[in-house]
């Protein structure tokens, strides 16, 4: 592994260059965009502007070649077996509705849908929406947002129809054995359809699908250097082929007439209507940057700045900071949310913004009953890291801190 160059990465930002003193620690909400990649999108846009798969002329079909081509770049990035098991969408959130709603018709009255107690609500509510709350089952997790495996092989019945976890939560940072679980759940239900929400870790952590050997994974565009409006569904051929269509329209028919309709195959059958070809563009293009840097590169660069970050807050603040999620910051990924004294994350979110230029997220991050009902809090400050961050942020953000201090106490 690499030892990454923040400065010289930091270049390749328009962002940095516009903002050069921002500390920006709120990349687990959306990360910033590389100059490459808009430069990526913008071609699009000035040589080949067309929608594809629409037409037979030069400028459609380069539009065309250059959006399929990003289908074999998410194939090989993800290690998928066939480009056909990559659909595109607008993001993780609608990759979710999609699977949940396209397997609406399959599921029968007492079927259960098992998902752990840290789920981000786009990860909840589809499910929520498809059965009885009897039937929506919760795995608890530890203080420590971590699962106890024997409770999760006695939550797996004949009954789970839908196992629905993240691979890494999105307030704790809890990295969760996704691949064990998933042998385990198969090993007591071979039926069992498993949804992975990767939104937090195909950007940041080598991801495999064959290894992990999931039925589905999600994950969106913005939060690994590219465009907002686009995500991924990653399904094996033969789960994607069962799903019924959420939305329908152009681009998805086989045939249509006024009395019945025959739908392609996948992936064009679950991408009805025009697409945001200049967004897939711009995800392959942050693919590409991505794999230039190395991902576990980005992995090594976090697990640093995690523990630096984490023995800064404890040295400094002690017991005033209460840091959650997994003590060991090899199970954990580049986030760090806390609870600082009595202070309001809302009112330290905005401090620090106002008087250091800090960005961090404030709130109960889309996972309210994590929040309410495992963690006791209404709400925590998350900092969350990426490749472009350094210890100096850190030092700025700990020093942002001690002007909190002064400010609230």
């Amino acid at each position: 592994m690499n030892t990454i160059n923040t400065e010289k990465i930091k270049k390749d930002f328009q962002i940095f260059k516009n903002k050069p003193n921002l500390v920006y620690l709120d990349s687990g909400a959306t990360s910033f965009t590389p100059d490459i990649v808009v430069k990526s999108m913008d071609e699009y846009y000035y040589k080949c502007r067309a929608n594809t798969s629409r037409g037979v002329y030069e400028l459609s079909e380069k539009a065309t070649q250059k959006y399929e081509k990003v289908r074999r770049k998410v194939k090989n990035f993800i290690n998928a077996n066939d480009e056909s098991e990559i659909v595109f969408t607008s993001g993780t959130t609608a990759s979710i509705n999609l699977v949940a709603f396209g397997l609406k018709d399959t599921l029968k009255h007492d079927d259960e849908i098992l998902i752990t107690a840290s789920e981000h609500h786009a990860n909840l509510i589809p499910w929520q929406r498809l059965v009885n709350n009897e039937n929506l089952k919760v795995l608890n997790i530890s203080s420590t947002g971590e699962i106890d495996l024997d409770e999760f092989k006695n939550k797996i019945s004949k009954k789970t129809k839908v196992l629905a976890i993240a691979h890494v939560s999105n307030v704790l940072g809890t990295i969760y054995p996704i691949k064990e679980l998933i042998k385990i759940a198969k090993k007591n239900n071979p039926q069992i359809i498993t949804v992975i929400d990767g939104a937090q870790s195909v950007p940041h952590i080598k991801t495999d699908v064959l290894d992990l050997d999931c039925d589905f994974l999600t994950f969106s565009a913005h939060k690994m250097c590219g465009p907002t409006g686009v995500g991924v569904l990653y399904g094996k051929k033969t789960k994607l082929d069962k799903l019924t269509p959420l939305f329908t329209g152009g681009d998805m028919i086989e045939e249509v007439t006024f009395k019945n309709s025959i739908f392609t195959e996948i992936p064009h059958r679950l991408e009805a209507g025009s697409a945001n070809i200049s967004g897939v563009i711009g995800l392959g293009s942050a693919i590409d940057y991505i794999e230039n840097i190395g991902i576990e590169n980005i992995r090594n660069h976090e697990i640093k700045l995690l523990e630096y970050a984490t023995n800064k807050l404890k040295e400094t603040f002690g017991d005033e900071i209460e840091i959650f999620g997994p003590i060991d910051t090899k199970k954990r990924s580049g986030v760090i949310s806390f609870k600082f004294k009595s202070y309001h994350p809302h009112d330290i979110a905005s401090i620090l913004d106002s008087y250091s230029n800090i960005c961090v997220r404030a709130g109960n991050h889309c996972a309210m009953p994590l929040h309410n009902e495992v963690l006791h809090v209404l709400a925590t400050t998350r900092a969350s890291f990426y490749f472009y961050n350094t210890k100096k942020d850190i030092d700025i953000f700990v020093k942002g801190l001690k002007k909190v201090e002064q400010i609230l106490k």
